[in-house]
């Protein structure tokens, strides 16, 4: 399938830190790169942009907040950055957000991705959802630049994104304080706010060895990740979690639960420059994760699936799944093909069973 080139693309982003921020500009970034003007919008200024949002020739992306917008549209790809969790969200964002992803499904101008093979099996699997495609999240332009002759010192654990329970940094914390009181000059760097930053610091106790950094710039995110040997993050339920790709470029090694999305970012890694814990979360078990992290050597990685233009090149090659007008008419891909299949086989051995056992009662 030929990719398609629009005139432009419309990206919604999110919060300023966290996933769907880097998402967002990182993927701008790419269709810069590949020659294509790409804009970056809060999701809440989808719907003021009506002329664009109906104009077939614009690509539209998406943010999971901003698929109330699908309806509306035509050539929209919407973004299924994770999955509706209630325990962490709230029973009625979680519908809401359940509502919206359906919402893309049933829209002809929008088609659902993705980005994750583990975020799209709970989308289909658990929700019921069309999942039209899997496009994982770029790597910025940053990310990759060259890095500097002399390496600098690494002397740091350390966590970037938002300070919100769902990423159990208040369960990792105390496994970091006994690595660090094992080993003298080691410090932990937190980067980011949130909710959850009070409880963080109680925790810390004014250890001065506990840096709360604040939201951060990319850039410097990326000089203190050439700065440390260790990154680490919690959540058990990761829809991909583009912050470890982003740690493993710069010779981070990388700490995380034995679930969820992140899985897939380099599965040859794992036992090596990636140290699982159960997730279950026990304090024990997290520090001896980070201990055997620590014995890793550091070495960037190189992910050429991650770069930017690569990844905005498959949003091109879905966009060119829509008519000429912007309408998509429900493609389906062999996954989901095969699901219906065998849905499909189920109910006609079901219904050949129940033609047996009457023609059985009438003999």
């Amino acid at each position: 399938m030929k990719a398609f080139v629009p005139s432009r693309v419309l990206i919604t982003g999110g919060r300023e830190i966290g996933g769907v921020a880097s998402f967002a500009e990182a993927l701008r970034a790419g269709f810069s790169e590949l020659g294509i003007y790409a804009e970056v919008i809060p999701p809440g200024r989808i719907i003021k942009r009506w002329k664009d949002l109906r104009d077939p020739e614009i690509l539209k992306i998406l943010s999971t907040t901003a698929v109330f917008a699908a309806p509306f549209a035509r050539r929209a790809i919407c973004m299924a950055h994770g999955f509706p969790c209630i325990a962490h969200v709230g029973l009625r964002r979680a519908m809401a957000i359940l509502a919206s992803l359906r919402m893309a499904t049933v829209s002809r101008g929008a088609q659902l991705v993705a980005v994750s093979d583990y975020s799209a099996l709970e989308l289909r699997v658990v929700f019921g959802l069309r999942v039209d495609a899997v496009i994982r999240n770029p790597l910025h332009p940053l990310f990759l630049e060259p890095r500097p002759d002399v390496e600098p010192a690494r002397k740091a654990i350390t966590y970037a994104g938002r300070l919100v329970a769902a990423k159990n940094l208040h369960i990792l914390l105390p496994a970091i304080l006994d690595v660090l009181d094992e080993n003298p000059g080691l410090e932990a760097w937190i980067a980011g706010e949130g909710p959850l930053r009070s409880r963080l610091e109680e925790i810390a106790r004014g250890d001065p060895r506990v840096n709360f950094l604040g939201v951060v710039p990319p850039r410097e995110v990326r000089d203190r990740l050439r700065r440390s040997c260790v990154f680490i993050s919690g959540s058990p339920t990761e829809p991909f979690g583009i912050v470890y790709l982003e740690a493993l470029s710069q010779g981070c090694a990388v700490v995380m639960p034995a679930s969820g999305g992140g899985l897939e970012i380099a599965p040859d890694e794992i036992g090596g420059r990636i140290q699982l814990f159960p997730a279950s979360l026990g304090r024990t078990e997290i520090a001896a994760a980070i201990r055997r992290a620590l014995e890793i050597d550091p070495q960037a990685m190189k992910m050429p699936a991650y770069d930017a233009r690569a990844v905005a090149r498959n949003y091109l090659t879905i966009a060119a799944r829509f008519t000429r007008d912007g309408l998509f008419h429900g493609y389906r891909d062999p996954l989901q093909q095969g699901i219906s299949r065998a849905r499909s086989a189920a109910a006609s051995a079901g219904q050949f069973e129940a033609v047996s056992n009457a023609e059985g009662h009438q003999g």
